[in-house]
């Protein structure tokens, strides 16, 4: 396979993994809404939080740019099972702890009122990215023996027992485990972020594909790893992750048993979504092919990336790359990433979804 490792490397760390200005912004952000919620509670004589946790991509590390900044942050609020209760000690459903949340985070400085929503409070910001708030309650049961012990229940539709900062940790078990390296976040983490890219690289994409949950889940069964080359590392992800959608379009949740992050389809078929990356996935990797030729040259291959990804990053690294394996660059975020994409969406794997991932 014709070698591009440093050129996934550089596209990696300047083009997919987000800036820490934009990761400091969302930061910011979270910690406000904190701020608003602890103030909002006490105002109106709520149950204090045990604590808030970060979830979700922004916790994996996982999350990779977007061009409207359409980022979603996950931050759990986590209260006693037992102060949530009303004047007159009933238990709260899970539907007014959500709403107690939102009127605690809406102080009226909001061009959108924060919203309830099925498994959270969604506070939307004026720049594209939104805070979304799951609440959680902390349950403690005891045993014969009278040994106390916790678990945590989500509030959705209903309770149910659930807690993200389990996938949290998860990932970050299998990040350790099976990635060849230790630096730039390891190679698996880097690789989970690569293939989340190319999912939301056209716009025609938007809302047919598996989400980056469903992504990085499909990543930690299929990766195949390699220490020097990370082209070969993501090619070879691809093709196992291709293959493995062939087979079962069913990714399974990975802490909560018995429960899919997909769906079946409305006649009973697999996960569309699912079978729509499948299917992504198998002409990008038609196009991939040609790397393996024995006759593939530098500016073939680097065009062939580019078609990949739906950008114009790789052509314009005509001459040999300098980044050493491994280490990463500055991240830069400009305004030519975007336009990027626009330029080369005629020449897209898949030519009729064109322009970008939204």
């Amino acid at each position: 396979m014709y070698d591009c490792s440093n050129d996934i490397l550089a596209y990696h760390d300047e083009r997919v993994t987000l800036p820490d200005p934009e990761r400091t912004e969302m930061r910011n952000r979270r910690d406000s809404n904190r701020d608003k919620a602890w103030r909002g509670l006490e105002r109106e004589g709520d149950p204090t939080p045990i604590e808030f946790r970060s979830q979700g991509s922004y916790a994996m590390r996982t999350m990779v740019q977007h061009p409207s900044k359409d980022y979603d942050i996950d931050d759990g609020v986590y209260f006693w099972k037992e102060d949530l209760v009303d004047e007159k000690g009933r238990e709260l459903s899970a539907r007014q702890v959500k709403e107690m949340v939102r009127d605690a985070v809406d102080d009226g400085n909001l061009s959108t009122p924060p919203e309830v929503r099925r498994n959270c409070v969604r506070v939307q910001y004026a720049k594209g990215y939104h805070v979304d708030i799951p609440c959680y309650r902390r349950v403690t049961t005891k045993d014969w023996l009278g040994n106390e012990s916790h678990h945590h229940e989500l509030a959705g539709p209903t309770w149910k027992r659930s807690d993200a900062r389990d996938v949290t940790g998860w990932f970050k078990s299998e990040n350790e485990a099976q990635s060849p390296d230790t630096s730039n976040g390891r190679q698996l983490r880097r690789v989970t972020r690569e293939i989340k890219m190319f999912a939301r690289s056209r716009a025609g994409w938007s809302g047919k594909i598996l989400s980056g949950f469903g992504i990085t889940k499909l990543v930690t069964e299929t990766y195949r790893a390699h220490a020097t080359r990370e082209d070969v590392a993501l090619y070879d992800t691809m093709r196992a992750m291709r293959d493995r959608l062939e087979v079962n379009l069913v990714v399974d949740h990975p802490v909560t048993p018995a429960e899919t992050i997909t769906t079946q389809g409305p006649d009973g078929s697999g996960d569309p979504k699912a079978a729509y990356l499948r299917d992504r996935l198998s002409e990008a990797l038609d196009d991939l092919a040609s790397l393996n030729e024995a006759d593939c040259t530098r500016e073939r291959a680097l065009a062939t990336w580019d078609r990949a990804f739906a950008t114009t990053f790789f052509g314009a690294r005509k001459e040999p790359a300098k980044v050493a394996a491994g280490v990463a660059t500055p991240s830069v975020l400009s305004s030519g990433f975007w336009a990027d994409r626009e330029a080369a969406a005629a020449s897209a794997v898949r030519k009729e979804g064109g322009g970008r991932h939204a």
